[in-house]
C-alpha cells in the first residue's frame, strides 16, 4: 500500500495541532498499523517537560498510539466515526523520546465488537521499545 500521508490522516483523525500526533501511516494490513510521529523540538510540550531535559511525556506516546490505533479499523467505520480513550492497560515505559527521534507507533486490533474495541500497541525509536500499552476504545459519531 502507499503511506497514507498527513492530509488523509487529518481527515481521518479530528485532532489538529499541537494535539494531531500521526504524521504517517506506513501500512495497514489485517489489523496491525505501523505509523510515525517525528518528533520535533518545536513540540509545545517540551518548553516545561524538561527545561534543559526535553523528553515527550509519556501520556502523550499512549495518545500517539491511541490515535495510530484508529487505523486499525478506519475503513471498516462510516466516515466521521471517532474513538475515545475508554482505557489503557499494563502502560510501560522503556525508553525516553526526546526531540530528533522518530517515533514508530504499532498497534494490533484485538477486537471490535459493538462500538467497543482493544488494541495492542508499542512504540519504538530505533528499533528500542520506548513504551507498549493495550488500549481500550469506544466508538461513535463525531
Amino acid at each position: 500500500m502507499q503511506p497514507i500521508l498527513i492530509q488523509e490522516v487529518m481527515n481521518t483523525l479530528p485532532h489538529r495541532f499541537p494535539f494531531l500526533l500521526v504524521d504517517r501511516v506506513l501500512s495497514v494490513e489485517n489489523g496491525e498499523v505501523h505509523a510515525i510521529k517525528n518528533v520535533s523540538v518545536n513540540e509545545p510540550f517540551f518548553t516545561g517537560h524538561f527545561p534543559g531535559e526535553p523528553v515527550m511525556p509519556g501520556v502523550l506516546i499512549i495518545e500517539a498510539l491511541a490515535q495510530a490505533s484508529f487505523f486499525c479499523m478506519r475503513d471498516s467505520l462510516e466516515p466521521g466515526t471517532i474513538g475515545y480513550l475508554a482505557g489503557i492497560d499494563g502502560a510501560r515505559f522503556r525508553r525516553k523520546v526526546i526531540p530528533g527521534d522518530t517515533l514508530h507507533l504499532y498497534a494490533r486490533l484485538e477486537f471490535m465488537r459493538r462500538g467497543l474495541g482493544k488494541t495492542t500497541c508499542r512504540a519504538e525509536v530505533d528499533g528500542q521499545v520506548a513504551a507498549e500499552a493495550t488500549i481500550l476504545f469506544a466508538v461513535g459519531k463525531g
